[in-house]
């Protein structure tokens, strides 16, 4: 009978240790840790958030109006093992862009483009052009364009750039008009405005004393 009781009183120890010590464990992993909804993925830099965020950096109109063409030809190193760019240069894997700009979609004759790229309305603006860059497949979905877009709007703006210095030459979108800072007359108009300090109304309403 005693025997009995050591076992079940063993048994019963042991269970309050284990109960013990899924308590502790679950207080020392959960240290540190914020209550807040678990997000999924990752952050792509220039692209816009799941949750609506945008790009809060200067726009593309703004970016287009400093952007470098040199810069833009090394970035077309990247566009290089599909497209051509010189006038005449023959098809790749992706059409030749010389003139590209400007140019309806869908505009180089022979060249099998996919449905989805030549169902999209419009020519080859800056508007449209960026929106491709940043994701082909986003633009015209169902392209057959693999690459997967350009994630630094400074690379697209440089990009453009060159691109349209061959043999497009669009005229620049104008950059958007900034908001102007109050001249000093203004600042100082708006300082005389103020209401007056305390006991400035009495002292308007005194006589001057008179001179000597």
């Amino acid at each position: 009978m005693s025997n009995n009781n050591t076992i079940a009183g063993w048994v019963l120890a042991g269970g309050i240790a284990a109960l013990g010590f899924s308590i502790v464990s679950s207080k020392y992993f959960h240290a540190g840790k914020h209550e807040r909804p678990e997000v999924m993925g990752y952050v792509i830099e220039g692209v816009e958030s799941s949750d609506g965020a945008a790009d809060a950096g200067p726009s593309i109109e703004t970016l287009l109006q400093t952007a470098d063409i040199a810069a833009g030809e090394k970035v077309f190193g990247k566009c290089a093992a599909c497209h051509t760019i010189n006038q005449g240069g023959a098809n790749g894997i992706g059409p030749n862009l010389w003139g590209a700009m400007g140019k309806p979609h869908g505009h180089v004759a022979g060249f099998a483009y996919s449905d989805a790229l030549k169902s999209v309305p419009g020519n080859w603006d800056w508007e449209g052009m960026n929106a491709w860059l940043t994701s082909p497949r986003a633009y015209a979905p169902g392209t057959k364009m693999t690459f997967a877009g350009l994630g630094k709007a400074e690379d697209r703006a440089n990009l453009m750039v060159y691109l349209n210095a061959q043999g497009s030459n669009l005229p620049l979108p104008a950059a958007p008009v900034a908001e102007e800072a109050p001249a000093e007359g203004d600042e100082a108009e708006a300082a005389g405005t103020e209401e007056p300090a305390e006991g400035a109304e009495a002292a308007e309403g005194a006589e001057a004393a008179p001179a000597e």
